[in-house]
């Protein structure tokens, strides 16, 4: 489902088609600007900021980012095959009809976000902290997703068979509305999935 055009961030700039292809975006601050069709492959930064930025049809691919913060941003149609993340901030940031093969994200908080539907397949999130995410329809069979805060995070329809969740907050994920066929989880994992089907562990 195409996102509301009410619900886009109100931006004020834009930059069409640009080529920052190799680009080291290291300290750049970008607030409410409109990228469209931005080849970003192999960008790096290290402590960028994009603020209710709205990305459409953008290549992340293979790029490297850390302690960089993309918050309340929209990303539609953009590609981040072999993108690394580690301990950047994406609070409240949408992702629609976005790819993510060989995707990781290492530490961070992606709390709010929006990753409904998203094909996570072959992707592996590590101690992320995504409390409140929409993470409803995910195709994530096989990824990891582990040591990461999911509390209060929606799942319903998410396919997480034979992912790697252990050492996640799965508190909010009920086991009626997702499939978990030969997921890998923890201890405290099956006493929470146990919990919420109504179960005793003694």
């Amino acid at each position: 489902m195409a996102i509301d055009p009410t619900r886009l961030p109100r931006t004020e700039s834009a930059i069409h088609d640009a080529d920052w292809a190799l680009d080291d975006l290291s300290g750049q601050v970008h607030e409410r600007v409109a990228f469209t069709g931005v080849d970003l492959t192999e960008a790096a930064s290290t402590g960028a900021s994009f603020t209710e930025c709205v990305f459409t049809q953008c290549r992340f691919n293979a790029g490297a980012h850390v302690r960089t913060a993309m918050v309340n941003c929209v990303f539609v149609g953009c590609s981040f095959f072999e993108v690394r993340l580690e301990d950047c901030k994406l609070v409240g940031s949408v992702f629609e009809d976005c790819t993510f093969g060989l995707f990781t994200a290492v530490g961070g908080d992606w709390s709010f976000v929006s990753l409904a539907g998203a094909d996570l397949r072959k992707s592996s999130i590590t101690g992320v902290r995504m409390r409140e995410a929409d993470l409803s329809g995910v195709k994530a069979a096989h990824a990891t997703l582990a040591g990461v805060d999911l509390a209060g995070a929606s799942f319903r329809g998410a396919d997480l068979s034979g992912a790697d969740l252990r050492g996640s907050e799965l508190s909010a994920l009920d086991p009626l509305t997702v499939t978990l066929k030969g997921a890998v989880i923890d201890t405290a994992g099956a006493v929470q999935i146990a919990g919420a089907l109504g179960l005793s562990v003694r």
